[in-house]
């Protein structure tokens, strides 16, 4: 079956979080890390089915998506994993969020790198620990770690370090070797990890693959609290399913323990949608990011020859991190909405002269999108 991804689904009055931003103004908006596809017809299909039957009672997690799980990451990852490890929380950031809540105490820091999805710089915040940032290093145009510097703020009275594994915004996949050098300095100093890899499905260079942080070693597998989900993927967000892998034992009661009549669980809709995904999807999936591809080459080659822009090679994720520094900009968020293009202020990823353009839409709205760019930076 061939899917339309070309399909312009209008998605205003819908109380879209995306579209309601520039209500009633000629902006497109590609900011928020949503995209304009519809999600995949069995998925429809399937919520329909429970919609007419009626009843939408509590409902427990069904063994059939556990084991869909667990066969999905022996097979993309050779990441042997068990029924007991996973956790289902209605979403990364809250399980984000009870980690950082978990581990630790209140003086102890937590580190994460920079630029990074804004939630990772709120939830040290939320639970009263330090917060320490460790700027990402540009080598031979790709972003990477600064281990040198991360070392040295784990030494120094660190309990957690928040990893992005394909990295928002940057759109890195980090190399076995980058990964297996984090997780040895994190046990060396006793520093738990917590791995975001909620992006893992969209690589898109052919010559990558995403390595699950937990799977590389025993030692990675004792310190490592694994967050993934569906709802990027098959872009139902909304629904509000996501799993943590844990499998150290001690690890997964701490983190057990805070959920505890605070995270409520996964709704039926989001379950029902996740196992769908996972079991008839990957079709699906395959031409989606067959369109991403095109998207991000289309995406690469036009900003790089925007007045004033750069923009690296993108390995992963539907979203650009653009460099507008050299533009001479003070605003370049209020100067792309006033040319018609709602973007992502690098200031809330740690980053200031940067914007991040989500390029997961229709080609023709993509476009439309880096004319009204282009055409404004001519007169900067």
């Amino acid at each position: 079956m061939k899917y339309n991804f070309d399909e312009i689904i209008d998605r205003k009055s819908t109380a879209s979080m995306k579209w309601e931003k520039y209500k009633g103004k000629d902006i497109i908006p590609m900011w928020v890390a949503d995209m304009d596809f519809k999600a995949p017809p069995a998925i429809l299909k399937t919520l329909g089915h429970r919609i007419e039957h009626g009843i939408l009672g509590y409902t427990i997690t069904p063994q059939a998506l556990n084991d869909i799980i667990i066969k999905k990451l022996s097979v993309l990852y050779n990441w042997k994993i068990k029924k007991e490890w996973i956790i289902w929380v209605p979403g990364v950031v809250c399980g984000l969020n009870a980690v950082c809540d978990a581990f630790g105490d209140q003086k102890e820091k937590i580190i994460t790198t920079t630029p990074i999805y804004p939630p990772f710089l709120d939830v040290p915040a939320n639970c009263g620990k330090p917060l320490v940032t460790v700027p990402m290093v540009n080598k031979n145009q790709r972003a990477t770690l600064d281990f040198d510097r991360l070392e040295k703020e784990f030494k120094n009275n660190a309990s957690l370090f928040i990893f992005c594994s394909p990295y928002n915004p940057c759109g890195t996949v980090f190399t076995k070797t980058e990964i297996n050098r984090i997780v040895e300095m994190c046990a060396e100093y006793d520093v738990v990890i917590c791995s975001d890899e909620i992006h893992s499905d969209f690589v898109l260079d052919d010559n990558k693959r995403h390595i699950p942080t937990a799977s590389v070693s025993k030692l990675s597998a004792q310190q490592t609290i694994t967050l993934m989900a569906p709802s990027k993927t098959y872009n139902i967000p909304g629904l509000g399913c996501s799993f943590a892998i844990i499998p150290d034992r001690k690890l997964r009661q701490k983190y057990q323990n805070r959920l505890k009549g605070l995270i409520p669980h996964v709704n039926l809709l989001g379950l029902l949608a996740a196992q769908t995904a996972y079991e008839e999807c990957d079709e699906w999936l395959s031409q989606l990011i067959a369109y991403l591809k095109k998207n991000r080459d289309i995406v690469f080659d036009r900003v790089n020859r925007m007045k004033g822009c750069k923009l690296n090679p993108i390995e992963s994720t539907y979203l650009a991190w653009i460099d507008v520094r050299d533009t001479g900009l003070k605003d370049p968020v209020l100067f792309f909405e006033q040319a018609g293009v709602g973007l992502s202020d690098g200031i809330f990823f740690g980053q200031k002269g940067f914007v991040r353009l989500n390029f997961g839409c229709p080609r023709s709205l993509l476009n439309k999108g880096l004319d009204r760019m282009e055409t404004a930076l001519l007169d900067v």
